[in-house]
């Protein structure tokens, strides 16, 4: 984990102090023609440490300087293999040259329930991130446009997705398709067939489209398809489209992860102001009306106008950008232009105003305690004392003997009174 340490001090006996603290395991990193106020070369001490490298600023209004602690990949890799070294190094090296297997083979790695695969994901993940952050420095603004698709089933997403992604891919970019398939709760299996809707674009080179299984993860989305997402961006691809599975008025996890979270709806089917109720429809930056042809095109004018109407009554999440509504048709391929330009417009807009920025970042705290949250369960069910204890206290949950509830605390006390 990447742990970044911003102290601010001018003098260089808390340095000395500093150094001989628990702060050893992290490098330093100053740059060795820099001096502390004595005149010492900071290379010199620091690397006789067995520290990494120095960097300061100065800023113009005086002499703050800021030192950056990080722990290291060294630190990451020490617990591996040489075989476990050489295959992340290899898949790294393939997937930031934009090699398609090297993406697939890395996907599958984070995907992977084994522990030790997960520490492997882990170490590739950081020095991906690392490479991700100093190209969006060079370039000086996000490597990619990272867009939500989601909607009820039956919305037309795998169908918008491949006359959209053909426009995309025709004009130069390159898309990477994240298509989350639902999992049977009974058998655990997953069809995965969202792909085979898109012949067409699962052809084309500049596009690369990757089915993953819900594993019963809530929200429409994969415990995964934030690393995937990070995954695709350092692989070259500039734009990102997450297709959720068919989801319904409370389910938008996939809205924590995007920049731009964009609702499908069909004209027709029941009342279509359900989600007006709340929920879903407010995470929406864009609404786009799909089907909106044929015989659907009155429907889908009529659905147009109403969510015009119901998303004036709600609060506006951004003060830059108020969600728009429109009609679309990937058949006849109406409206897909507009829409583009509509995200495109987006994108711009929450930029110049730095809230992309600080959506992003919110949405980093909230993958961490997620992921933090997934796995204190995962431990709480493989702790020792509560894996002997569970199935007596299931045992008396089912014949009436004793409440859920107090099976629960009884569950949580042996785990807090482990030591």
């Amino acid at each position: 984990m990447n742990i970044p340490m911003l102290l601010q001090h001018p003098h260089r006996d808390f340095l000395k102090v500093l150094l001989r603290t628990l702060f050893r395991r992290y490098h330093f990193i100053v740059p060795s023609s820099t001096h502390l106020r004595s005149g010492i070369p900071c290379a010199q001490p620091f690397s006789a440490l067995g520290l990494h490298r120095a960097k300061w600023m100065l800023p113009s209004d005086g002499l703050t300087r800021t030192l950056c602690l990080q722990t290291t990949l060294k630190e990451q890799t020490e617990g591996l293999s040489d075989k476990e070294q050489r295959l992340v190094a290899e898949l790294y090296t393939g997937l930031i040259q934009g090699q398609r297997a090297c993406l697939a083979e890395a996907i599958t790695l984070i995907e992977s329930t084994h522990n030790r695969k997960k520490e492997l994901a882990q170490v590739l993940l950081q020095k991906v991130l690392v490479h991700h952050r100093e190209q969006e420095k060079l370039k000086g603004k996000p490597l990619a446009f990272r867009v939500g698709l989601s909607g009820p089933p039956g919305a037309g997403k795998s169908t918008f997705i491949e006359y959209f992604g053909k426009m995309l891919t025709e004009r130069g970019h390159k898309l990477s398709v994240l298509a989350v398939d639902p999992s049977s709760c009974t058998s655990g299996g997953s069809l995965l067939g969202d792909k085979t809707r898109m012949t067409e674009l699962s052809r084309d080179m500049n596009a690369y489209i990757r089915p993953s299984p819900t594993r019963g993860t809530l929200g429409g989305v994969t415990r995964t398809t934030n690393e995937a997402i990070l995954l695709c961006e350092g692989a070259g691809y500039d734009i990102i489209l997450t297709e959720t599975v068919g989801v319904g008025q409370s389910e938008f996890a996939v809205a924590d992860m995007v920049d731009m979270f964009v609702l499908l709806l069909p004209p027709a089917g029941g009342d279509e102001l359900q989600g007006i109720k709340r929920g879903i429809i407010e995470m929406a930056d864009l609404v786009a009306i799909t089907k909106s042809d044929g015989d659907l095109v009155v429907p889908a004018r009529r659905i147009q106008a109403e969510y015009v109407s119901a998303l004036k009554l709600l609060r506006r999440r951004s003060g830059v950008w108020r969600p728009k509504v429109i009609r679309i048709s990937a058949r006849s391929g109406e409206g897909i232009t507009e829409m583009w330009d509509t995200m495109k417009e987006f994108q711009d807009v929450m930029l110049a105003s730095g809230e992309l920025t600080a959506k992003r970042q919110k949405q980093q705290r909230v993958w961490m305690w997620n992921l933090i949250q997934e796995n204190v369960v995962e431990h709480f069910r493989t702790h020792p004392t509560v894996r002997k204890r569970i199935p007596l206290l299931e045992k008396s949950v089912l014949s009436g003997a004793l409440s859920p509830g107090l099976a629960a605390d009884l569950l949580l006390k042996a785990f807090k009174s482990r030591d």
